[in-house]
């Protein structure tokens, strides 16, 4: 980041200043989330806004160590006391806080002091990943689903950290929806508000669970508005009185929150995902970049299924997507292809990736989608065949026979998926891809020998 970029980061900062202040906004969020997939933050008065734009605000690397429970693991290349880096807000981002008044957002990249990207900022590799891509041809659009469960924030008498639903409604239920009829209101008057584009509100399956689902962008803009959307229903919901959480694992008994995406892949204004010769309607490029992702998953769950608890959740037959496998419509296999309706497949027609949840960080994994996606466009890979039945109702032999594999079943079994894969290993860099390895093994440390409602318990409240 040269003198120039700087003064004309300064500009860009004061005309919104200017703006701001008139509709009474006195302070910026400036937010990342870090490698254990926890948002964290710094903020600034307004008027230190070009400030912050031009040279950064100081923040300690040492948050590329931080654990869920904000322990620190003492890393090779994470964990320190030593150094500093510079949060640069991304002003085409800046968004007036509909759910915090006087607040505006700006998700941040981070910076060394040399101006140059920080080796271990996830934003920053996303958007270095998206334009390698972008140099090969393709783009991609990409959407984060949002669950989380509404809780009342009490708890309970002797417990106030418990989970007790603030929905009584049957699953999917409309008695679910009016029973959060104003809440649902002000949820979606705040993210209109905020610009983000709603595709579906409704409940969901597990106890006081809800969904909200976007509209597709670039990857970058698709992380951003997930992060965006998550402190927007945490704001919400404390102005109802409501406690929320958006883990993998509530209770060690109920059904955890997903995070899934959905992608297609594009060159120029045509979605691959739809219109060629092959199975329903894939061209060669989409099935290759699904085949990438599908070959990568092992890897891939290190960054999107990131904790302990997501193994609870990542179970078959609860529509989790426990094996490496695809099929259309197949809510059970972990690639889900989607046509759309007849008539707007050429819009609609996407993959869901299934088996990744909300701890994660979402520029990492959306990084590693795509890298895993890259890799498959530049070996031309191909699918196997799809999947129409759920694979837990096939014996071993029976998913061996159909070239069906099992995804890790443990945190650690993904970490050693994920050093072994070089496509991701060398997408991310050894710096970053060492952090996360050591990041994951800290939070299996912290629960060795806790049991699931314990482990359910101690992460309910961080995601």
């Amino acid at each position: 980041m040269d003198l120039q970029e700087r003064d004309e980061r300064r500009a860009v900062a004061e005309a919104a200043v200017e703006e701001l202040s008139e509709i009474g906004v006195v302070g910026v969020v400036l937010p990342w989330v870090d490698t254990s997939g926890i948002t964290r933050t710094k903020s600034v008065p307004l008027g230190k806004l070009p400030s912050a734009a031009a040279w950064g605000v100081g923040m300690s690397p040492v948050f590329d160590g931080f654990l869920l429970d904000d322990s620190i693991v003492a890393g090779r290349y994470a964990g320190s006391a030593l150094g500093d880096l510079r949060l640069h807000p991304d002003l085409s981002r800046l968004t007036l806080l509909a759910g915090q008044p006087g607040w505006a957002w700006a998700p941040v990249d981070r910076y060394r002091q040399d101006g140059q990207p920080h080796v271990q900022d996830s934003r920053s590799l996303l958007r270095r990943l998206t334009g390698e891509l972008a140099g090969e041809g393709f783009t991609v659009k990409a959407a984060f689903e949002i669950e989380w469960v509404a809780s009342q924030a009490a708890g309970l008498p002797d417990d106030p950290d418990a989970f007790v639903p603030a929905l009584t409604g049957p699953a999917y239920g409309l008695t679910r929806l009016i029973e959060v009829s104003d809440y649902g209101r002000d949820l979606l008057e705040a993210l209109d508000a905020q610009n983000v584009v709603v595709d579906q509100f409704h409940p969901e399956y597990a106890a006081g669970q809800l969904e909200v689902s976007v509209a597709a962008e670039d990857p970058i803009g698709a992380a951003d508005t997930s992060v965006l959307v998550r402190a927007t229903i945490r704001a919400i919901s404390a102005q109802h009185g409501l406690r929320v959480s958006f883990s993998p694992k509530v209770t060690a008994e109920g059904v955890g929150n997903g995070g899934h995406v959905h992608l297609s892949v594009w060159r120029e204004d045509q979605n691959l995902m739809n219109g060629g010769p092959g199975t329903f309607g894939l061209t060669a490029d989409g099935e290759a970049f699904m085949a990438g992702v599908l070959d990568h998953l092992p890897g891939l769950l290190a960054l999107g299924a990131p904790s302990v608890a997501s193994y609870l959740r990542l179970v078959p037959s609860h529509w989790a997507g426990a094996y490496a496998a695809w099929g259309l419509e197949n809510r059970e296999t972990a690639l889900r292809f989607v046509t759309g309706a007849d008539g707007e497949r050429q819009s609609a027609a996407n993959v869901e990736v299934k088996s990744v949840d909300a701890a994660a960080n979402p520029y990492l994994l959306m990084a590693g989608l795509l890298a895993a996606g890259r890799a498959g466009l530049r070996a031309g890979s191909t699918l196997p065949e799809p999947v129409g039945i759920d694979p837990g109702t096939l014996t071993d032999e029976g998913r061996r026979d159909a070239g069906i594999r099992g995804l890790p079943t443990s945190l650690e079994e993904a970490v050693r998926a994920f050093e072994s894969d070089a496509v991701l290993t060398e997408a991310f860099g050894e710096e970053l891809s060492v952090s996360i390895a050591e990041v994951r093994r800290g939070e299996i440390a912290l629960f060795d020998g806790v049991s699931p409602a314990g482990v359910a318990a101690a992460v309910r409240w961080r995601h």
